[in-house]
């Protein structure tokens, strides 16, 4: 795996050498601008009304504090400091200091003490900067400085431009800031004045929160980092030390006086410890045939925590069914997400009218249920009765049979037999009471629906086909108001509905790329704008022990109450590929330059595949027997069973004497197949070795002259003009065999090769559908439906699976409040291999 490219500054190095608000490429942070004009040193401090108030702090007292000022002094050459980032633009001096103070007076009247919080001078125009004040000191060239360690607003963090979109759903409040790690050294006189920011713990509630912050200038209550886009919770210490100027909530007491006697809010806490159980649930949206939840919880069980997932939610049929063959224990919807949304809101007004406790106001509230039909119809329709025996199922949109959007419900009329059985709009049932309410007790007890604090995690890929590059008319200036990305949105509502713990979202690049990374500025925005704490990262699949390199973006989100997740480390090398976003390069999971670490070797096609029967182009069975060993240690885990892996010890971990399935490849028309059969079998072979393809000096393709154009039996030519044109005449994809020791750059939807490489190294036929599989970690186990075409979208579509596998032992690590504050972290040795074990059960594990 790749290191991360060095950056060629630090974020203190930035703000030296920038003088208006600018983005740092590395963390995407954007930072404060120098703070004012700059006082020359050869200006008297007093002639501007600049002055330290006080004795200095004694010399032993502010080498101990400020050991970084004073470590050269005296030896005739400058020592490590901060940057000074106001005397000159592009100035490599480091402040030296001659003695510290701990009281200022500015413009001759405004009195600074060390740790108030205070808004510094900006551009003409601009708002404010607003910073904290860590030093105060007389440098040796007699100009006096005071060291700000800034907040940011919500604009200045890497969320920018998308808060337009997001203040229209979870608005950002313009008195919250965000606390930072970068500090920098300014002049004195940019200090303008004092402000009073409370900072609170992010677990206050919101009544208690309005109060709190109804006198103040600004309110903190989590802390922006560069690297990886971080919002965190503000670390304890943060909270709890108190400021000279009186703009902290240092405890519960404070918060009490502060808020008016309402403590911070316990009932809240209490209620999410509650949910520390011992099985942690998921709720799956978007969730294809399964492959990110199947990861997720493989790895939390890794780490001692039991992650089984309830719900899960899809629009495409056959890969419900998928999902519901191999997961008979989750409740799966093939149903859209907006629709699913509306049902659980729907699910909680039912589950209130029908609670499973009784009282005396349920009472009241079923003598009006408005489902109820009056006594006093005279019931003078002749018409047939029907009489509703059971109610089977619920739903929300527009069941078959059904017209009509709205909640719908499956029943079962007494008298008549299962073919009968109707799915009816809710205000059609009047007279179902009894059966209605033992419905909805039936389906709170085995939670059918999940209820807000019902689900632990949501994890899902929300569909942006929006910011396609195959989409002409993609909206660069606003993508949330193409229809095509309305996904995103909706994922977000489940959150805002549910409060999860835990939020893992994943997607293409392109979200970093298209538009700026307008959505996943707003995917961030919109977390942080709930109250979640929320990192970004880009994560290499083939850095995770598979053979090819599939990049995508992934989105931690942890409830205030919780530890937020880290990325792991990559485990094994990978072939290099382009495709990142150089925007958010510093967000892609690798390890620093210069950090030595123990990777694993690359895999290859052949680790792969190579035990895997053959089979030819016609192939039409969708269960066959192995017909050898495996041969490499990847294809012996990939065969083992769903128990054996997550029970297996390295004791035992013997693959299971099973079929395989789906090993079936995409039956190719017979043109391509006799184009696919003169192939060469040999690395690199593609179209251009076909007869009559000449490949020029700038490798580009032409008909040969010299070659009459060969023609198949149907008359078509051997080498179609797509090929020949594909790319402007520069690709080698068309008809591309792939080779034992290559890697593939992502798993593709489409079998097709007329514009990709995809056939087998030595069989005249596509990669199947189980090689497919194999490429994105699918145990061999897992058996999908549908036709062909559909399984092959199932698996191009899927999260490769060890890559959530090792973000579900992150997950664990996290549920158990076991995570580091490093946004990454090295993951077990077992990781490092490919037939894993059970690590030792964490002691209060969930």
């Amino acid at each position: 795996m790749p290191h991360k490219r060095e950056s060629s500054s630090s974020s203190e190095a930035a703000l030296a050498s920038n003088k208006k608000l600018k983005k740092d490429e590395e963390t995407q942070t954007v930072e404060h601008p120098d703070a004012a004009v700059a006082l020359q040193p050869s200006e008297k401090p007093e002639e501007d009304g600049c002055r330290f108030v006080g004795d200095p702090v004694p010399d032993d007292e502010a080498r101990r504090r400020w050991p970084h000022r004073y470590a050269g002094k005296g030896k005739g050459k400058e020592t490590a400091g901060f940057k000074c980032s106001n005397l000159n633009a592009n100035s490599e001096e480091i402040v030296q200091g001659r003695c510290h103070y701990t009281m200022a007076e500015v413009d001759g009247r405004v009195i600074f003490n060390l740790e108030d919080e205070a808004h510094v001078k900006a551009d003409e125009g601009k708002e404010n900067f607003i910073c904290r004040i860590i030093e105060m000191f007389e440098g040796t060239d007699r100009a006096l400085y005071f060291t700000a360690q800034w907040y940011y607003r919500a604009t200045d963090t890497v969320i920018q431009n998308s808060l337009k979109s997001v203040q229209l759903i979870d608005a950002i409040d313009d008195k919250r800031v965000f606390f930072s790690e970068v500090k920098d050294d300014n002049p004195l006189n940019c200090l303008i004045e004092r402000i009073r920011i409370v900072r609170m713990p992010s677990n206050v509630d919101l009544s208690s929160r309005e109060c709190a912050i109804s006198d103040c200038d600004y309110y903190c209550d989590t802390k922006y980092l560069g690297p990886y886009s971080s919002f965190v919770n503000l670390p304890l210490d943060n909270v709890v030390s108190g400021s000279e100027s009186g703009s902290t909530l240092s405890s519960d007491s404070d918060v009490a006086a502060v808020v008016g006697g309402t403590k911070i809010d316990s009932e809240e806490v209490s209620k999410h410890n509650e949910n520390k159980k011992a099985e942690m649930t998921l709720l799956d949206l978007y969730c294809g045939c399964g492959a990110m939840s199947t990861g997720l919880c493989l790895g939390a069980n890794m780490g001692g925590v039991n992650l089984v997932t309830k719900w899960a939610v899809d629009q495409n049929s056959n890969a419900c069914e998928s999902l519901r063959y191999n997961h008979p224990e989750t409740e799966v919807r093939n149903e859209n997400a907006e629709d699913f949304l509306a049902l659980l809101k729907e699910w909680k007004k039912l589950c209130d009218l029908f609670p499973l406790i009784d009282n005396e106001s349920s009472k009241q509230d079923d003598d009006d249920c408005p489902n109820e039909q009056s006594d006093d119809d005279d019931g003078s329709d002749d018409s047939e009765v029907f009489e509703v025996e059971k109610i089977l199922a619920i739903c929300y949109g527009e069941p078959k049979g059904s017209k009509k959007l709205g909640l719908h419900f499956k029943i079962h009329w007494k008298g008549y037999g299962s073919d009968e059985d109707s799915w009816e709009p809710q205000d059609g049932l009047g007279t179902c009471k009894d059966a209605m309410k033992e419905f909805v007790h039936n389906g709170c007890r085995s939670k059918i629906l999940p209820l807000p604090g019902d689900v632990d995690v949501i994890c899902g890929g929300p569909p942006c086909q929006g910011i396609s590059g195959f989409n002409r008319f993609r909206n660069k200036d606003d993508p949330l108001q193409d229809p095509k990305n309305k996904q995103l949105t909706v994922f977000m509502d489940f959150v805002k509905y549910l409060k999860p713990r835990f939020v893992l979202m994943e997607n293409v690049v392109d979200m970093l790329k298209f538009a700026g990374g307008f959505l996943g500025r707003y995917a961030l925005g919109r977390l942080v704008g709930m109250n979640y704490q929320a990192r970004l990262g880009i994560m290499a699949a083939g850095a995770y022990g598979l053979p090819q390199f599939r990049m995508r973006v992934f989105l931690w989100g942890a409830h205030s109450s919780e530890k937020l997740p880290q990325y792991p480390l990559p485990t094994h090398n990978v072939v290099l590929r382009g495709g990142g976003p150089t925007e958010f390069e510093g967000n892609v999971v690798a390890y620093e330059e210069g950090r030595r670490a123990k990777l694993e070797k690359e895999l290859f096609l052949k680790d792969a595949i190579s035990d895997l029967p053959p089979v030819n182009n016609d192939e039409e069975r969708d269960e066959m027997p192995y017909q050898s060993e495996a041969m490499t240690e990847f294809q012996q885990f990939i065969r083992l069973g769903k128990d054996e892996l997550l029970s297996c010890s390295a004791a035992r971990c013997e693959p299971l004497n099973q079929s395989l399935y789906d090993h079936r490849p995409l039956r190719l028309s017979v043109d391509d197949y006799q184009r696919v059969c003169q192939i060469p079998k040999r690395k690199g072979a593609n179209f251009r070795h076909l007869e009559g393809v000449r490949v020029c000096a700038d490798n580009k393709v032409e008909w040969d002259p010299d070659v009459k154009r060969v023609y198949l039996a149907s008359g078509k030519p051997l080498v179609p003009d797509y090929a020949m044109t594909y790319v402007k005449g520069y690709s080698s994809k068309p008809f591309g065999r792939l080779w034992w020791d290559e890697t593939v750059p992502t798993v593709v939807t489409r079998a097709e090769p007329h514009n990709q490489v995809i056939l087998h190294p030595e069989q005249d036929r596509v990669l199947t559908v189980r090689e497919n599989a194999r490429l994105q970690g699918f145990p061999d186990y897992y058996k999908l439906f549908g036709v062909i075409k559909e399984r092959y979208i199932q698996v191009g579509n899927a999260v490769a699976v060890p890559v959530s596998r090792s973000l579900g032992y992150a997950l664990a690590m996290a549920a158990q409040g076991l995570s580091g504050e490093e946004p990454v972290f090295t993951l077990p040795e077992i990781f490092s291999r490919t037939m894993p074990v059970v690590l030792p059960v964490v002691e209060d594990s969930i």
